[in-house]
Order: structure tokens, then sequence, then C-alpha cells
């Protein structure tokens, strides 16, 4: 049996791969596929695969390309999520800003440097018309460390997936001024490429296993159940979430790697384009 470690953020996008390994299905395929829960997000996602403590991550689009282009030997081998990743702007619930155009000048919160929740804090600012040169950061790590930081005002608004928040803002203790989505697929597959290399029938494999189960996942019985259940949400929430989330079972295409590229490169978070070849693998 080959073992292969896999890694995503604990939210609702991921729930397919539970289902999965809970149902035996890897290990059916002969494959010890062993997940962990890396609530800090991107940013600690990709220093994992860089030390090659995992060997898969459910990672996002952005974050990804821009750490394979600062020297991450890993390829994107597949889109996870096609639709977009709605983040919510949160402030503290006693905050004085009342408006997203309020936080021009303010101290972002995010959970790491190179994370989902820094470069949209970018992509935000931009579409916003500010300097994104001048922003402020303050690290955080969790949603819990956002919580403490803006409730004690050490940082002034946060951004996170706008669902997974929603129990913050329903009990009072954020305000949400706006939505940001991505201007891009959220989610991708990201194997390093050494495993690529070692495990390439098995990494298909993977993909086929993962596939199926994402290609029927809204057509399980009270799978919404399930969802508000075990993510402690809201049943209407988790069916609008639902309603505009889509599965992928396609690689990144290279109009999309280049629009993901172009905006990170006019936001001067990288200062050079990658090719196809050097950012995605397709088995």
């Amino acid at each position: 049996m080959t073992t292969l470690k896999i890694a995503g953020v604990p939210e609702h996008f991921n729930l397919p791969w539970h289902l999965c390994i809970d149902h035996g299905e890897f290990e059916t395929a002969n494959i010890d596929l062993q997940w962990t829960d890396i609530p800090e997000g991107t940013g600690k996602l990709c220093q994992l695969l860089r030390s090659g403590e995992i060997d898969i991550a459910v990672i996002l689009t952005e974050g990804i390309v821009k750490d394979i282009l600062a020297g991450n030997s890993s390829k994107i081998v597949q889109v996870y999520v096609e639709s977009p990743l709605l983040w919510g702007i949160h402030v503290a619930k006693n905050s004085s800003y009342k408006s997203v155009s309020d936080l021009k000048h303010t101290k972002v919160a995010i959970s790491r440097l190179g994370s989902g929740s820094q470069l949209m804090a970018y992509v935000n600012a931009h579409q916003q018309g500010w300097k994104t040169d001048s922003l402020e950061f303050e690290i955080v790590n969790t949603i819990d460390g956002a919580v403490e930081s803006l409730t004690q005002g050490n940082s002034d608004y946060f951004m996170w997936e706008h669902f997974m928040t929603k129990p913050l803002v329903d009990e009072g203790i954020f305000r949400r001024l706006g939505d940001c989505p991505t201007p891009w697929p959220c989610f991708v597959i990201a194997v390093r490429e050494e495993i690529l290399e070692k495990h390439p029938k098995e990494i298909a494999k993977i993909l086929q296993i993962i596939n199926q189960t994402t290609s029927e996942f809204k057509e399980i019985p009270n799978i919404d159940i399930t969802l508000a259940s075990k993510y402690n949400l809201k049943l209407k929430d988790i069916q609008e979430w639902l309603s505009l989330t889509h599965w992928s079972q396609n690689q990144l295409t290279e109009e999309v790697l280049n629009k993901v590229q172009n905006q990170l490169l006019e936001l001067s978070l990288i200062n050079k384009k990658g090719t196809f070849a050097e950012i995605v693998r397709t088995l």
C-alpha cells in the first residue's frame, strides 16, 4: 500500500475527501491517503509542501501559483472547485467602520504571509482603487486569532470565506461590510514534483476517485443537512452555498492561469510570469 499525505482547510469544500476516506475508497485502490486539517490556510499549506511534510494540498489557486513561482517544487494537477471563493470583509462588532471604503489606510488581519487572506486583501484594495503598496498587515494565524485581534483593536478588518465566518456575523462578533469574490476558480489540487515522479499512477487514481465523488456530491441524500451539522452552519446558509459552489474534474487552463498571473503581476506580488509547464502538470 502506498501512503500519501494530503492537507487542506477544515471547511465544507473538503467534505468529499473525508467521505472518500471514510468509505475506504482510496484504501480499495491500495492507497493510504492520510488527511490533515490546516486551519491556518494557504500560507501554511505552501510551507508544508516545501518541507515535504505533506505530498498533496487542496489549496487556493492564487496562493499556490505565487508560491510555485517563488520556488515551491510542486505542480497543479487539477482544479478542485471551479466557482469563485466569496471572501467576506469583516470588522469587529463595535468598529466605527461602516463601509468597505472606510477601510482605506487601516490594518488587515491575515492568517499568514502568502495566505489567501493576504492576497485577497491586495485584490480588494486594487478593486477599491487604493494604493496596494501601503497595505499594513497583522498575522493572526486562524479565525480565532482574527476574532481576538479585531476585538482588541490590534487590526481593523479580516477577509475570510463568507459562509464559514457567517456564524460569527450571526452571533454579533463580526460585522460584514461586503464581499470580494475571487476572479478565478478558487481551489486547485497541488502535488509535490517528487511525488509526481514516484507515484504518477497513484495520483491519477486519487483524482479519479475524488472526481467521481465531487461529480455526484450535490445529489447525495441530505448532504445539506450533513454539511450544516458537521460545520455548525445554518441549513439555509449551506443550501445557498451549495447553489453557488461548483466542483471541477478538469485541469486548470492556460487562459485562467494567465488571468491569475496577470493579476499577481499587476499587484507586484510576483515579478515575472511562469510558463504553463512550470506551474501545471497534466496526468
